[in-house]
């Protein structure tokens, strides 16, 4: 499988780009099970079509970057099934390879598409410089009738002809302008990067502790339990990991250890409640843990209340100078115990326009925010 040739830091240097939206909503548009403790990862065993399905609809709405369905996917996790060490190996591996496979279809659709514009642009082109030969012509013939001082006149239309006839061929045989280079497909103008997710330690506790962190476990501890899936991830060929939904700086200063010579970039993405972590911790504390690590691309919030972005996207960025990522959930609240989603959506794509303007690069949505919204959210990016 092929990525893509601009890599995602250097991306995020010319313009924001979107992220895709909540993965498990999606998969349950489209009928799957999402009641056991692996949530979307028991996919990855069961039914991986549907995890190639899911990704391929945020594609096409516009993503520009795929969240893999790992999250929730750990050896802990994983044994719990009866699976052993190789076997949840191969299934972090494929969670890659199903996003993967999606943004090469999204890559592959969007170039025709483009190539297919491209070429009725062409028709249109063609079809214009054959009206100005024949205007040309025209005003040849009428030239060619008069006295000899319009000889200049009809110098002027002969050399246009012929210009308008060389545009022709051209045109005919399939060659652009060179104007028109870079609209059709390769680099980056097609691009669709996939970002391999590491969870925190809650989430493979499903029992709602990712909103909450102080899970009683010291940083070398955490670390230790993050560094295998991160290896794994690493290993698969993603082109980011998203340390995401991390509720806790304690958790997030030991992902940032376990990351160390993994060779991949890394965002890292805070869970918050208003200008704290959900832990307690200040934002401006948190956010600095980053500050001074080259290997981090981004760093920012998501699976929070869209509300609360708009500050962390400027305390994000003032605190550390990096590109930030943001993608909130829809809005509802969350009921661990009811397992179920309370409350009505505020998720405003309207809101991209601020969160660029604060230095947010890469943007989407989290938990209840579906495809729609995200065809909505790029419009939004495409617009400006």
């Amino acid at each position: 499988m092929s990525v893509p040739r601009t890599p995602l830091a250097a991306a995020l240097e010319h313009g924001p780009l979107v992220l895709d939206g909540g993965l498990s909503n999606q998969l349950e548009a489209q009928g799957c099970d999402l009641s056991d403790e692996l949530w979307s990862a028991r996919l990855l065993a069961d039914d991986p079509g549907q995890i190639e399905a899911a990704h391929t609809a945020y594609a096409r709405a516009g993503a520009r970057v795929l969240i893999t369905s790992s999250y929730q996917a750990t050896y802990e996790g994983f044994a719990h099934r009866g699976l052993g060490h190789e076997e949840a190996t191969a299934l972090l591996r494929r969670s890659v390879e199903l996003a993967r496979m999606a943004a090469e279809r999204a890559a592959a659709e969007r170039a025709a598409i483009e190539e297919a514009e491209a070429g009725r642009a062409a028709v249109e082109r063609t079809a214009a410089v054959r009206a100005d030969v024949e205007r040309a012509e025209a005003e040849r013939a009428a030239v060619e009738g008069v006295e000899a001082e319009r000889a200049e006149a009809r110098g002027s239309a002969v050399e246009r002809m012929a210009v308008g006839r060389a545009a022709v061929e051209r045109a005919e045989a399939g060659q652009t302008d060179p104007g028109d280079m870079g609209h059709v497909g390769g680099g980056a103008a097609g691009a669709v990067w996939v970002a391999a997710s590491v969870g925190p330690y809650g989430a493979m506790l499903a029992d709602g502790s990712e909103y909450r962190g102080r899970y009683g476990l010291s940083v070398a501890e955490l670390t230790r339990f993050h560094r295998p899936r991160i290896e794994a991830l690493a290993a698969a060929g993603p082109d980011a990991l998203a340390l995401e939904t991390v509720p806790d700086a304690d958790e997030a200063a030991a992902m940032l250890s376990a990351v160390e010579g993994c060779g991949v970039p890394v965002w890292l993405s805070y869970s918050i409640a208003g200008e704290t972590t959900r832990a307690g911790q200040p934002l401006r504390d948190a956010f600095a843990l980053a500050a001074g690590v080259d290997q981090v691309i981004a760093v920012g919030v998501n699976c929070c209340e869209p509300g609360d972005a708009d500050r962390a996207v400027e305390i994000a960025a003032g605190i550390t100078g990096k590109p930030v990522v943001v993608y909130p959930n829809s809005g509802e609240e969350w009921d661990a115990a009811a397992r179920s989603w309370r409350g009505r959506s505020t998720f405003d794509p309207g809101r991209v326009r601020a969160w660029r303007d604060a230095g947010a690069r890469l943007i989407g949505g989290c938990c209840r925010v579906g495809p729609e919204r995200i065809a909505e959210l790029a419009a939004v990016v495409r617009s400006h």
